[in-house]
């Protein structure tokens, strides 16, 4: 479960949906949801596109000048959407799951990756916070501080290490997230999923709001 918990909230930092191939949540309907929970859904989305178009303006102009991304977004999943994406190979012992991330990307970090040759981004610490809803009891909180590095030639990642920081969380789940995030720190078994999800962003989530960028210039 870790693992899946660590890929979730790749995803999340990366602005793109969980991408577990056949397991991913790939958002339901929004019939059957409350209108609370229908208008979360729509304003944590806003947030999302908002930031996406920063980010994908940037690749696209490859303009180094100006302000960097810093961007608050979250994901809600509820149990049952959660339950469908692992398909029953995996109990879900908990309700919905929310999760929050300040992102922070660097405009000439990410500019140049997209335009030199060869190019190494190294973030700034971010951390993700996320909530897991007991059916019954007090929700666990738990926090994770990540640094991701990624490796870029010719505007497209090759290598990526997630690079996991201090991992705060109620001491029935902890143990399960330290061994999980220090599985990774000494064999990077998410790299590959980091390298697949930052080119799926720049070739797939960058196209879908191509028409909305503004394409600033800074002169």
């Amino acid at each position: 479960m870790s693992t899946r918990f660590a890929l979730f909230v790749v995803a999340l930092l990366l602005g793109s949906g969980p991408a577990l191939a056949e397991e991913s949540i790939t958002g339901t309907p929004l019939g059957g949801k409350t209108p609370e929970e229908r208008a979360e859904e729509q304003a944590e989305e806003a947030a999302r596109k908002a930031c996406k178009i920063e980010i994908c303006d940037i690749i696209e102009t490859r303009e180094a000048r100006g302000p960097g991304i810093a961007c608050d977004i979250a994901w809600t999943w509820r149990e049952g959407e959660i339950v469908d994406a692992l398909g029953g190979r995996l109990d879900w012992p908990w309700g919905k799951l929310v999760c929050q991330s300040e992102i922070r990307l660097g405009r000439a970090a990410l500019a140049e990756a997209m335009s030199k040759p060869r190019y190494t981004a190294v973030t700034e610490t971010q951390t993700v916070r996320c909530t897991l809803h007991h059916r019954d009891g007090e929700p666990y909180v738990v926090e994770l501080a990540l640094a991701p590095e990624v490796k870029f030639k010719n505007g497209k990642a090759t290598d990526a290490t997630v690079n996991w920081g201090q991992v705060t969380a109620p001491a029935a789940i902890y143990a399960l997230l330290y061994a999980g995030t220090s599985l990774d720190n000494s064999t990077n078994i998410l790299g590959s999923e980091v390298v697949r999800q930052v080119n799926k962003f720049v070739r797939e989530d960058c196209d879908d709001v191509s028409g909305e960028l503004p394409g600033r210039r800074v002169n």
